[in-house]
């Protein structure tokens, strides 16, 4: 496996896998996939990774950042997206995928990352406290997928190198921290 920028020329697998975890009914929200400009425009243009076969090429996970908010006091925070596809799930994949992205994410100053996730997610939980992140709490009620109410979990990562204090950046650095 090989992580490279997800582009443009990525979106049609990238898409498909989206697809599968929307199919599933505990990945997200959303009820199908957008086209390309629109996820480029709700996306960040930084810390966007695919996962590659390197065999083959085909994408066999992704990973991307969507801003929570438009106010600049929120530049450095972001939401995290991680989508693997069904084949590829229990091998490490998305471990190296959320990884990558948190390191890419604190080269471009972002100090925390959010992931909301629906409690019968119980993978993508495990997946992002084995990363950092740290539940926050329980949204009840939250939005609705059709008629049904849906709770979410929210899982925070803050930075230990961006925006912390010197001693903590330097834990960070020694390897004392994710």
């Amino acid at each position: 496996m090989t992580l490279s920028p997800l582009t443009e020329a990525h979106w049609p697998e990238v898409r498909a896998i989206y697809e599968a975890g929307i199919a599933t009914g505990n990945a997200t929200f959303t009820t199908e996939a957008p086209s390309w400009d629109e996820w480029h425009r709700g996306h960040l243009t930084h810390s966007r990774l695919v996962a590659l076969d390197e065999a083959t090429g085909q994408v066999l996970g992704w990973a991307a950042l969507s801003p929570v908010s438009g106010r600049c006091v929120y530049g450095g925070v972001a939401e995290v997206s991680v989508y693997v596809a069904a084949e590829a799930r229990g091998q490490g994949l998305g471990r190296a995928l959320l990884l990558a992205l948190i390191t890419a994410s604190e080269a471009q100053g972002m100090w925390t990352l959010q992931a909301g996730i629906f409690p019968e997610n119980e993978p993508s939980v495990r997946l992002h406290e084995a990363a950092g992140f740290r539940l926050v709490g329980r949204r009840e009620r939250i939005g609705r997928m059709g008629s049904r109410w849906r709770d979410t979990l929210l899982l925070e990562r803050r930075s230990a190198v961006v925006g912390a204090d010197a001693e903590t950046a330097n834990a960070a650095t020694d390897g004392r921290y994710l």
